[in-house]
């Protein structure tokens, strides 16, 4: 019976040391580290066996930058814990071992327990085959394209009427009395409707000598310059006393001047 005993002991002892080392394996999945060194020295060592590292170890975080002093990973890939016979490799297929506790992981991807996405931008994040983008500032138009829109709510300016040249017109003379029979002041408004002004001209006067029954015995024509520069579209009033000779006019007798025309250019 002692010897019964003992044996079942031992099975019993044998089959929890076995499920502690089964729980141990099967536990839940830790955040995943990749060790970052050189396999222990040392003969190769058998199927199952552990083997400590001899120098030191430094645990990187699967996706986040490279460590200082250390080559940045290729896109698509991470660092490998070293294998059963003590140095890195990769599984068939190039799938990436991973970390003590964790899942294996595939190259290019973001997520899984124990992995933190990559943030574009980094060393060792994936470039994507299209990025897009916002579009930069449209440039200037190229010579002989069409013309850029005019803004809301301006008025292109009004195109410039065409040059005319100089048109007078003169209104009726205004007659007031002189101090001789034989003169009289005459009054008159020239008005240039053209856009080019008149430089020069002459004025003409016809002076009707009345006698005294009011009978009209003759018209005399004399001329003056004309009162120049007149700009264009403006208006210039000038007063002339228009004189006859005096044995034109005997006594009793005296001038009207009745019509002015002018000559321009």
């Amino acid at each position: 019976m002692r010897t019964g005993s003992r044996a079942a002991t031992a099975l019993l002892a044998l089959c929890c040391t076995a499920a502690a080392g089964l729980t141990g394996c099967g536990g839940p999945g830790r955040e995943g580290f990749s060790a970052v060194g050189a396999a222990a020295p040392g003969p190769e060592r058998g199927a199952g066996e552990n083997v400590a590292p001899q120098g030191g170890v430094e645990f990187q975080q699967l996706g986040g930058p490279p460590a200082a002093g250390g080559s940045p990973a290729a896109p698509g890939t991470s660092a490998t814990p070293p294998g059963p016979d003590g140095a890195g490799g990769s599984t068939p297929g190039g799938a990436m071992s991973a970390a003590p506790g964790g899942p294996a992981s595939t190259p290019g991807s973001t997520g899984g327990p124990g992995r933190t996405p990559t943030p574009p931008g980094t060393p060792g994040a994936p470039v994507p085959a299209n990025p897009t983008g916002p579009t930069g500032p449209t440039g200037p138009t190229s010579p002989g394209g069409p013309p850029p829109p005019s803004r809301p709510g301006t008025t292109p300016p009004a195109p410039s009427p065409p040059a005319t040249p100089a048109q007078l017109t003169l209104s009726a003379p205004v007659r007031s009395a002189a101090a001789n029979r034989w003169c009289e002041r005459v009054a008159v408004t020239f008005t240039n409707t053209g856009t080019t002004a008149a430089r020069s001209g002459t004025v003409s006067f016809a002076t009707h000598v009345i006698g005294a029954l009011g009978i009209d015995w003759a018209t005399i024509t004399t001329t003056q310059p004309l009162p120049a520069p007149i700009a264009g579209g403006a208006s210039k009033t000038q007063t002339y006393t228009v004189c006859l000779e005096p044995w034109r006019v005997p006594l009793g007798m005296h001038v009207d001047t009745r019509k002015v025309t002018a000559t321009w250019n």
